[in-house]
């Protein structure tokens, strides 16, 4: 099961997933660009086996909807590849009242697992894969203004946030899950040309625009979450940053397992759910 599937890096973990005769979940905000990247898909593994879930993953009422539709056509779930991920260049509240770049990059991941948590014990030893960034190391924040970030401080600060709990929720969730045979793990693609920056400020996008003759395919990109999502070398793994398909060594604060349990129990809240 992939977030993100349509384009980008999700596209290339799914392409590469269904290559190895895996059946795709795609969950993806539009049906014509899920169906397109699906047709896509399948110029390659001609039989691929996919199913879309459309769902807005900045409301956390879609995003259990997707859960449920999951539940319904599934009786287990291998992977989970948290892929979806963007930047925003200026501070905008979902229908929930979170920020949209903390609301997608991080509630919904920890949303989406915690559905899904039965399906994934079903299928045990599976796997939970969460699409960090090495820009987890710009991350600036107050605790009571995680959710919301009033005190704005600027698209890199607040995706490094987003990224920074994905570390964390990689750490506390492989912590909470060993005994499930659940691992799970988290990675930086690299510097990918993809549509990821659509959505930072216009400096942001002129920089991506210039840049990308240096930066990684998507395919490139891909290429982390691939191995940690299929690879028997990784098997057992669980709680580690990856980089090129080997485990690195994040910022001090992204290992501190303290804050990871603070925002476990943050997004608990927030989202209206525990999870022991």
């Amino acid at each position: 099961m992939i977030t993100g599937a349509s384009s980008g890096i999700g596209l290339e973990t799914a392409r590469a997933l269904a290559a190895q005769g895996a059946r795709l979940v795609m969950v993806v905000r539009s049906r014509p660009r899920g169906e397109a990247a699906i047709a896509n898909i399948r110029q390659a593994v001609p039989d691929v086996l996919a199913d879309l879930v459309l769902a807005d993953l900045y409301s956390m009422a879609e995003v259990r909807e997707a859960g449920a539709e999951i539940r319904r056509i599934c009786d287990r779930v291998d992977v989970l590849v948290n892929n979806a991920g963007l930047i925003h260049d200026h501070r905008q509240l979902t229908v929930d009242g979170f920020e949209r770049t903390f609301a997608l990059n991080h509630l919904a991941a920890f949303l989406i697992a915690y559905e899904l948590r039965d399906l994934l014990a079903a299928a045990a030893p599976s796997r939970i894969v969460t699409v960090s960034s090495m820009g987890h190391r710009f991350a600036r924040f107050e605790w009571d203004d995680l959710a919301t970030m009033e005190r704005w401080k600027g698209e890199t600060a607040v995706y490094g946030a987003s990224k920074l709990c994905n570390i964390w929720f990689a750490r506390e969730s492989a912590r909470r899950l060993r005994d499930k045979r659940v691992t799970s793990n988290a990675l930086h693609p690299g510097a990918v040309g993809s549509n990821f920056g659509a959505s930072g400020s216009l400096l942001y996008k002129l920089g991506t625009r210039l840049a990308k003759p240096f930066l990684l395919t998507p395919e490139q990109g891909a290429g982390t979450s691939i191995y940690l999502a299929s690879s028997p070398e990784v098997e057992g793994v669980t709680g580690q940053y990856f980089v090129k398909n080997k485990p690195a060594e994040p910022s001090r604060r992204a290992r501190d397992g303290d804050e990871a349990r603070k925002l476990w129990q943050l997004s608990e809240r927030l989202c209206g759910v525990e999870w022991p």
